[in-house]
C-alpha cells in the first residue's frame, strides 16, 4: 500500500520488522481498513479452541459489523497492529483506552501455527510503547482460566502482573512503565531470537550461486571457486541457464527449478536483473540472500528504488539480506567452512571475527588478517547495509565461543543505542575493537541511516560506555586485534621497557605515560654487546616482578647474538609467564616467524598464542594502552542506573504538551518556562530580571534582595566572560554605576542584553547542555563553561540511560578536571551535587524527546553545592527514537 492509500492518520512509524523466536522475521505494522479480508481469512483458520479463548464465544464467523470495528481504530482511543509473514496475518493485537485515558484494556490474538514463536510478546512490546507514548499507564485484560498460553504472555513480559479471578474470568493488570527486569527481558529474548536468525545466515546447509559463469574471473565463479575450494560442507547448487555443468556440478536456469530447499542464494548478476531473482527466490523459499552486486543506492536514484525493492520483496518473504554491493562472508566453524566472498585468497581457522561495511575495507582487513597470521573464525560484508548489521553480527557473537576477538569497521550507525547496549554485552565477554569512518556525520551513498549532528566524541562516548576499544584507523584496528589474539589481558597499568638503545627506551616510556600507562623502573637497558642470554635474563628479571603487569620489549642492531637469536629469547621468555608482551626489532629481520614458532603456547581456547611484533615501539605502545584500559573497564563495576529522587515526569510531559498544543512547529521556552520545566526534575534555575535601565535595575535589586549581580547575556560577552558581569552589588548606586558600565563597555543597553540576579556563592563555572540528535537520540555533554569548552573542546559526553558511575566519569575525564578537585588550595567542589545536577539532566532528556535542546550555562559549582544561574530550552515535536523499546531490525 502506497503513502497515498493510507489514511490520513496512519502512524508510518509504528511499522517495524522484527525476528520471531525461531529466527524467522515477521512485519508488524498498523492494523489498516483494508485488512478486512485478511481478517476474515485469519480468523477462519483459527481452531474452535482458540477462537473460544479469545471471544469468549465459538464464532465460526466475525460478522461484517464486528471486522469494520477491528480494521477501523483511529490510532489513539483505539490503536490494533497486526504482525504479518509472507503478507499473511500471524497475529493481531489491540488495546482500547478506559474514560480514564491512563488506562486501556488489551487483547490478542495468535495464528495456532505460530504459537510458541514470540509473537504476542513482540506485539505486547510494541503496543506498550505505543501506550506509553500516548499517556497510558496500565493495561488490563480479561483472560479464560484455560487461556495459559495467553497468562504465559503476560507474564513473561517483565512486568509487574496483578490478577484476581473474578465472575469465571482471570482479570489481569500490570503497568506498562518499562522496569529494570521488563527491559533485561525483553532484550533477552531479542537476543535469542536475532542470534538464532543469524546462527541461519552463517550457517546454511545448502547454498545456490546465481550468476555463475564460464569466465573464471567473473564474481560468480570467483564465489563458486571460493565455496568448493574451501571445502563447504553443505550443499552447493549453480544456477546458470547457459551450460549444463560447472566444475563438475550440474546447472539450474532458475533457484525455484532447483527443487529442494536452499538456505542461501549468493547473487552476482547485473543490478538490473537482481529483483527478479529475489522474487524467483521468495517463491522457492530462500532464506538468505546474499547480494554481491553493486548498482544499488550508492549508484542514484535508480539504484535506491531497486535497492527499497530488494529489502520489501525479501522482508514481505521472510528473508534476511546481507548485501548488496557486499564481498561476502566467510565461517571458518569446522563444522561449515563456508567461503562466501570475492577474496582471492585463503585464511585458517582462528578467533577473530570482523566486520565491514566497506567492500575495499572488508578485503584489506582479510589480506591484513592473513598478513599477521591471524585466524579467522567469521567475516561479515554487510555492503550497503539493508537489513544484516554489525548489531546482528555482535547478537551472534556474544555466545560464539569460537570468536575470541571481534573487529568492526564500521561507515555508519543505523541504530547506535541498539549498538551501545549489544556491544556491552560482548565486550563484557571478549574485546571488540571498531574504527568508524565518516565521521563528520555524513552517511554513505547508499546506507541505511539517519545523519548525525553529533561530533566524533560523543560516538567515542558510546564506545567508551559500551566497553569498545576504538582505533583510529584500520592499522591500528589489526595492531590491536593481534594483541588481544595472541597475549593475555594485562593486570594492570605497569609497564617495563626492556632494549638496547637508551634514546628508543626514553621514547617508549614518554609514549607509555602520554597513554595513561605507568613506568615503576627506569628502562632494562641490555648493551649491544650482550648476548641473547643476557636478553632472556633481563625479560625474566622484568617479568617476574610482581609490580609489572606489562612488558614492552625494543631492539636494534647490533647485537652480539643474530636477530633472530635474540627473538627466540624474548618468545621464550613471554611465553614461561602469564603477563601481556609486545615487541619491536627496528631494523632487525625474518623475528616475526621466529616469534611464532619459538613463543608459541596455547592459549584459554587451545589457539597458538604468541609475542606479537609492531612495526615501531609507538604502535605497540598504543595497542597495549587502548588494552589495558580495556582490561580495566571489564574488571571495574558497571554501576547503577541514574534514577534521582524528585521527579514528576507526568507533569513534565503535560508541561511539553501544553506548549507544543499552541505551537505545533516547536519554539523556544521563556525563562519562566524554562524553570517551570525544569523544576519538574527537581532542578531549581535561579530566577533573572531582564533590565533597560539603570533605574529598573535597582528595582530588579531590590525585588530580588542584595547582593546582587548584573551580567550580560548577549553573544558577545560569552566571549569576554570577565567583562560582561559585575558581582557583589550591595546598593542602588553600586547597581547603577554597575549597569551604566556595563552598556558602555558593551556597546549599548540593547547589545548588552543585561540581566540582574540574586548574588550566589561564588564557585567555578561549568555548562551541561543535551542535544536530540536524529540518529543517537539524546546526547548529554558537560564542561567548564567559556573558552575551556568552546575554544578548546574540553567537554565530555554521554549518551542517556547513564550509570551512576558513567556520570562521574563525564566529570573526571576532562582535561580541566582538577580545577573541580581543589586546584592551587580552593575548596574541592561538591561532587556529589554536580552528579545529581548531571543526572537529572540526562533523565529529563532520556524521558522528554520533545527536549530539542537544554543548556544550562552558567553552572557555579563550589564546596556547598550547585547553583543554576541561567538555562535555554528549545523544543520541538518528537521523532521516533531508534531503540524506543520496540524490538525492531536495524
Amino acid at each position: 500500500m502506497t503513502d497515498s492509500e493510507r489514511p490520513a492518520d496512519y502512524p508510518v512509524e509504528w511499522e517495524a520488522d522484527v525476528v520471531l523466536r525461531d529466527g524467522a522475521v515477521a512485519h508488524v505494522r498498523p492494523m489498516l481498513p483494508d485488512d478486512a479480508e485478511g481478517v476474515q481469512r485469519f480468523h477462519s483458520l483459527q481452531s474452535e479452541e482458540s477462537i473460544y479463548l479469545r471471544y469468549f464465544a465459538p464464532i465460526k464467523r466475525l460478522s461484517e459489523r464486528d471486522v469494520y470495528r477491528f480494521t477501523h481504530v483511529d490510532y489513539d482511543e483505539r490503536v490494533a497492529l497486526v504482525a504479518t509473514v509472507r503478507g499473511e496475518i500471524i497475529g493481531i493485537a489491540r488495546f482500547d483506552r478506559f474514560p480514564d485515558r491512563t488506562v486501556a484494556e488489551v487483547a490478542f490474538n495468535i495464528a495456532d501455527n505460530f504459537h510458541g514463536k514470540g509473537v504476542g510478546s513482540v506485539l505486547l512490546e510494541h503496543l506498550a510503547a505505543i501506550g506509553r507514548e500516548g499517556g497510558i499507564s496500565r493495561f488490563v485484560a480479561d483472560v479464560l482460566p484455560q487461556n495459559h498460553k495467553m497468562m504465559k504472555v503476560f507474564a513473561d513480559v517483565g512486568y509487574e502482573i496483578k490478577h484476581h479471578f473474578d465472575d469465571g474470568v482471570i482479570s489481569v493488570s500490570f503497568q506498562i512503565e518499562p522496569t529494570m527486569r521488563s527491559r533485561a527481558v525483553q532484550q533477552a529474548r531479542e537476543h535469542r531470537a536475532e542470534e538464532r536468525s543469524m546462527n541461519g545466515v552463517l550457517t546454511p546447509a545448502s547454498v545456490a550461486v546465481v550468476g555463475v559463469s564460464r569466465r573464471p574471473e567473473a564474481i560468480g565463479s570467483m564465489v563458486l571457486d571460493n565455496i568448493i575450494d574451501g571445502r563447504y560442507s553443505g550443499t552447493v547448487y549453480v544456477v546458470n541457464s547457459e551450460v549444463d555443468h560447472v566444475r563438475g556440478l550440474k546447472t539450474h536456469p532458475r533457484v525455484s527449478d532447483i527443487g529442494a530447499p536452499v538456505d542461501m542464494a549468493v547473487i552476482a548478476v547485473p543490478a538490473a536483473v537482481v529483483l527478479d531473482v529475489v522474487v524467483d527466490c521468495a517463491n522457492a523459499g530462500v532464506k538468505t540472500l546474499l547480494v554481491l552486486s553493486a548498482g544499488f543506492a550508492e549508484a542514484g536514484p535508480a539504484g535506491e528504488f531497486r535497492q527499497a525493492e530488494l529489502l520489501r520483496i525479501a522482508r514481505d518473504s521472510g528473508m534476511r539480506v546481507v548485501g548488496p554491493n557486499s564481498l561476502g562472508l566467510i565461517n571458518n566453524h569446522p563444522d561449515v567452512r563456508l567461503n562466501a566472498t570475492i577474496a582471492n585468497q585463503s585464511y585458517t581457522t582462528g578467533r577473530v571475527a570482523l566486520f565491514s561495511q566497506s567492500g575495499g575495507l572488508g578485503i584489506a582487513l582479510l589480506a591484513a588478517a592473513a598478513q599477521r597470521m591471524l585466524g579467522l573464525s567469521v567475516f561479515v560484508s554487510a555492503g550497503n547495509r539493508v537489513d544484516v548489521s554489525g548489531n546482528d553480527l555482535m547478537q551472534y557473537l556474544i555466545e560464539h565461543d569460537h570468536s575470541q576477538v571481534v573487529g568492526l569497521y564500521l561507515e555508519s550507525l543505523g541504530n547506535p543505542r541498539k549498538f551501545s547496549r549489544i556491544a556491552r554485552q560482548v565486550s563484557l565477554r571478549k574485546p571488540v575493537i571498531a574504527v568508524k569512518a565518516h565521521t563528520s556525520g555524513q552517511v554513505p551513498p547508499g546506507h541505511r541511516a539517519s545523519r548525525t549532528r553529533v561530533p566524533r566524541e560523543a560516538f567515542g562516548a558510546i564506545l567508551k560506555q559500551a566497553g569498545v576499544i576504538e582505533a583510529q584507523n584500520v592499522h591500528e584496528l589489526m595492531d590491536v586485534i593481534e594483541l588481544v589474539s595472541n597475549q593475555p589481558l594485562p593486570r594492570g597499568s605497569a609497564v617495563a621497557v626492556v632494549g638496547n638503545s637508551d634514546g628508543v627506551n626514553a621514547i617508549i616510556v614518554e609514549a607509555l605515560l602520554r597513554g595513561g600507562l605507568t613506568a615503576p623502573y627506569p628502562p632494562f637497558r641490555v648493551p649491544n654487546e650482550e648476548t641473547s642470554t643476557r636478553v632472556a635474563e633481563v625479560m625474566e628479571q622484568a617479568l617476574d616482578d610482581e609490580a609489572v603487569n606489562s612488558v614492552v620489549a625494543c631492539f636494534t642492531p647490533p647485537m652480539a647474538s643474530s636477530d633472530e637469536a635474540i627473538a627466540r629469547a624474548i618468545a621464550h621468555s613471554c611465553a614461561r609467564h602469564d603477563k601481556t608482551c609486545v615487541a619491536t626489532f627496528l631494523g632487525m629481520r625474518n623475528v616475526r616467524e621466529v616469534l611464532r614458532v619459538a613463543g608459541a603456547h596455547a592459549g584459554p581456547d587451545g589457539t597458538p598464542m604468541v609475542v606479537p611484533a609492531y612495526v615501531t615501539p609507538l604502535d605497540g605502545v598504543t595497542a597495549l594502552a587502548a588494552v589495558t584500559q580495556y582490561a580495566a573497564w571489564r574488571d571495574t563495576e558497571r554501576g547503577d542506573r541514574v534514577h534521582p529522587e524528585g521527579v514528576d515526569r507526568i507533569a513534565a510531559e503535560a508541561f511539553v504538551d501544553r506548549v507544543l498544543e499552541d505551537c505545533l512547529e516547536g519554539r523556544a521556552l521563556t525563562a519562566a518556562e524554562s524553570s517551570d520545566l525544569l523544576a519538574t526534575h527537581g532542578i531549581r534555575l535561579w530566577p533573572g530580571i531582564p533590565v533597560a535601565g539603570p533605574q529598573a535595575a535597582v528595582d530588579a535589586a531590590e525585588e530580588l534582595g542584595y547582593p546582587v549581580v548584573i551580567k550580560s547575556m548577549s553573544q558577545i560577552a560569552r566571549n569576554i566572560p570577565v567583562a560582561s558581569v559585575r558581582t557583589d552589588l550591595h546598593t542602588p548606586a553600586g547597581v547603577r554605576e554597575a549597569y551604566d558600565s556595563l552598556v558602555e563597555r558593551l556597546g549599548g543597553a540593547a547589545e548588552a542584553g543585561l540581566v540582574v540576579q540574586k548574588m550566589a556563592t561564588i564557585g567555578i563555572a561549568t555548562m551541561i547542555q543535551s542535544n536530540e540528535d536524529p540518529l543517537f537520540g539524546p546526547v548529554v555533554c558537560f564542561g567548564l563553561a567559556g573558552p575551556s569548552s568552546e575554544l578548546l573542546g574540553d567537554l565530555s559526553y554521554g549518551i542517556p540511560p547513564l550509570s551512576d558511575d558513567e556520570v562521574t566519569a563525564m566529570i573526571t575525564s576532562l582535561r580541566a578536571a582538577p580545577m573541580l578537585e581543589g586546584y592551587r588550595g580552593a575548596p574541592p567542589v561538591d561532587r556529589a551535587a554536580l552528579c545529581d545536577l548531571i543526572a537529572r539532566v540526562s533523565l529529563l532528556a532520556e524521558e522528554l524527546p520533545e527536549i530539542d535542546s537544554l543548556v544550562l550555562n552558567p553552572v557555579s559549582v563550589h564546596a556547598s553545592g550547585v547553583d543554576v544561574l541561567g538555562g535555554a530550552i528549545h523544543l520541538a515535536p518528537a521523532s521516533v527514537r531508534k531503540d524506543s523499546g520496540r524490538r525492531a531490525l536495524t
